[in-house]
């Protein structure tokens, strides 16, 4: 059980957070009231999407204080707890591309992404392209297309178009590029990590216990991150997503979460 602690406690936090809005809008238990762009906790604590927040504000549209709040608690939130940790604590989509790349490893797979490169970069310019299209719109261009958004519909309410979502995904992962739509496209993801860039929850590593065994490359959906292993023990990059994978793997006790030490990184 120790080796799928994190992994267990993810589940957990994800499928109560869809069980949460399930009751919320089937059944009127109004402890989590609307999706994951914009929510009321209790009726009365607002949380927005600061992404969704960003594509209505440049689409012109009158942001009202209830949503400026909502954004800015979620932000302040994730700027704690490191802003990726949206992805893979919370967002359901994170189940679909987690098992796409599980079956990846066990159909030995990995070598398909040789012949498949692709930037890690190109989340950061469809984040971009959201913001310039939802100027010219007049709406919250990524909002529309969102497959976290279909998913989650698609859970509270039937799935019907977002099961195509889900297999779209899901084959895209496991037979096109390994991590290809949270690790490579997903402009939510790319936005949380901006946001994750000063958190203060981050993976430290124990360069004197690393035995560079590579069980944590294996496992981790972002090992461009783990980038110290071979080299040093720099802090892990803003694209980790906290998820505490290779914390689990690592038999050697070189990875932990620690709170972050800022006057250190600064040195």
């Amino acid at each position: 059980m120790k080796k799928y602690r994190f992994l267990i406690a993810r589940r957990v936090t994800q499928i109560s957070i869809m069980l949460l809005y399930i009751l919320a809008n089937v059944y009127g238990i109004n402890f989590l009231m609307g999706n994951l762009s914009s929510s009321l906790v209790l009726q009365t604590i607002p949380l927005s999407d600061p992404f969704a927040v960003l594509q209505m504000f440049f689409a012109g549209a009158v942001i009202s204080f209830d949503i400026l709040l909502g954004a800015i608690i979620v932000s302040v939130f994730y700027l704690f707890i490191g802003g990726r940790a949206f992805c893979s604590w919370v967002c359901p989509v994170n189940i679909i591309t987690d098992s796409a790349n599980f079956l990846r490893r066990k159909l030995n797979l990995n070598q398909i992404e040789k012949k498949q490169p692709a930037s890690r970069n190109i989340r950061y310019w469809v984040i971009g392209i959201s913001f310039i299209i939802s100027y010219f719109m007049g709406v919250a261009a990524f909002e529309l297309i969102s497959p976290v958004s279909m998913v989650h519909r698609g859970l509270i309410f039937g799935l019907g178009f977002g099961f195509a979502t889900i297999l779209v995904i899901f084959l895209f992962d496991l037979f096109v590029l390994k991590n290809g739509w949270c690790g490579h496209i997903c402009p939510l993801g790319g936005f949380y990590s901006l946001i994750g860039r000063f958190s203060l929850i981050r993976v430290h590593h124990n360069h004197n216990n690393c035995t560079a065994c590579m069980k944590c490359k294996v496992v981790c959906p972002e090992n461009q991150v783990l980038h110290m292993i071979t080299k040093s023990s720099e802090p892990i990059l803003q694209e980790c997503t906290n998820c505490g994978r290779c914390v689990e793997v690592c038999d050697d006790d070189a990875l932990n979460f620690e709170l972050r030490n800022y006057i250190k990184d600064k040195k």
